[in-house]
């Protein structure tokens, strides 16, 4: 899914040496054309240079055709009173920061539920087809194991520990992940660490994204992969309770926290109690944990990468800085279309609705002072479900969208 980098052309139509008085092609009687979703009311009303893109559907508010003319001040391709220019502008960049749990029940052998058969090979070998999967490009990762590989506990159980990713935050996608989990599987049983310390590799990794984001803007999320609930380093300090706490915090500094739990096989007297890792993801705002079943690799390995899929699209922004107009030209917030295709299917124009209240949607951030374009729910979750999705924008020459005063 491709949808952090997925380009936002915006056709500028501004005025060249005249007032901008039509944004259509004319006909061979000097008439415009009305094109659709242009708010046109027929004959002498613009058409959009930038194309068919179908109607603004329900609420987009479309204007009566003023500002169309004829004759004089028409517009056409050939010197006409509008011409097009193009900028670009991207989606919020996205960045992911992995804590991974290495600890000895992904695989040690130690019972017969912890086989690294059935559940740390089926779900690395997963998690490296993510961070090198091309559709991964333009979102950005690192990647920090816990525990750490030292023995003493004041090491193993601080939050400064963890603040340093084994991978640092490095663009999608990149063979760096797949050497660095080759290079922490444990080659014998004796190699695999031992306790959970959750609650610190979370600390550590919120520690990193502040600095992160202090040198990048851009939208965050931590991915908590583990396979048990916090263990070790004091059962009352690393709790699940405190690992919820922790997720609430960065939540409230825009950071939500997903969570891959991945389950013991269906062996006799095996444990299953994830559940409470679900409190961790309520509280960092995603609602509920993945938790993945092993016991068949194939199927343990689908379903883990289904969970990063999921993980890939919702942690995608739906929101779009306005970049200024070309040339200096005044930006026209009534004057905005934005279109939506996917791969190489017709552009559809969606419907602005600064409430929200209707489906396949977008708002300004701010009908007074708008700064960015924002995607209401309904629309966002098609975008973000969408691995060939593309956005269009165009600024025309014409009202096509009315604003609520």
């Amino acid at each position: 899914m491709r949808l952090p980098t997925m380009a936002i052309v915006l056709l500028t139509v501004g005025a060249i040496g005249v007032g901008c008085g039509g944004s259509g092609v004319t006909d061979g009687d000097g008439s415009s054309q009305s094109g659709p979703g242009s708010g046109g009311s027929g004959q002498g009303s613009a058409q959009s240079t930038s194309g068919d893109f179908g109607s603004g559907g329900p609420g987009s508010g479309g204007s009566t055709g003023q500002g169309a003319s004829s004759g004089e001040g028409a517009s056409s391709g050939q010197g006409g009173a509008c011409a097009t220019q193009s900028a670009s502008a991207d989606l919020q960049p996205v960045y992911l920061a992995f804590a991974f749990d290495v600890s000895g029940s992904m695989g040690m052998g130690d019972e017969p539920w912890y086989d690294k058969a059935l559940k740390w090979d089926p779900v690395v070998a997963a998690t490296k087809q993510f961070f090198n999967d091309p559709l991964s490009e333009g979102i950005n990762a690192s990647l920090r194991f816990f525990p750490s590989d030292d023995e003493d506990r004041d090491e193993k159980c601080s939050a400064e520990t963890y603040e340093t990713p084994e991978v640092p935050m490095t663009p999608l996608p990149s063979p760096l992940f797949a050497a660095a989990i080759d290079d922490v599987t444990p080659a014998t049983s004796a190699d695999w660490r031992g306790g959970t310390p959750t609650l610190y590799v979370m600390q550590g990794t919120i520690s990193f994204i502040e600095a992160q984001r202090q040198a990048t803007p851009g939208r965050y999320a931590i991915v908590l992969v583990t396979d048990g609930y916090p263990a070790g380093c004091g059962s009352r300090a690393n709790s699940v309770d405190r690992v919820a706490e922790a997720a609430a915090g960065a939540l409230e500094d825009g950071v939500p926290t997903y969570v891959i739990g991945v389950d013991n096989p269906p062996i006799e007297d095996a444990p299953h109690d994830l559940d409470n890792l679900h409190q961790i993801a309520e509280a960092g705002g995603t609602e509920n944990a993945y938790l993945i079943d092993t016991g068949n690799p194939g199927a343990t390995s689908a379903a883990f990468k289904a969970a990063i899929d999921a993980i890939r699209g919702a942690s995608v922004s739906c929101t779009v800085e306005i970049p200024p107009a070309p040339d200096g030209r005044t930006f026209d917030a009534q004057r905005v279309r934005v279109t939506y295709k996917s791969g190489s299917g017709n552009a559809t124009a969606l419907s602005y609705d600064q409430e929200c209240a209707s489906e396949g949607a977008w708002r300004y951030d701010s009908a007074a002072n708008p700064t960015q374009i924002v995607l209401c729910d309904s629309t966002c979750a098609t975008i973000q479900a969408d691995p060939e999705a593309a956005l269009g924008v165009d600024f025309t020459c014409e009202d096509v969208i009315v604003i609520p005063q």
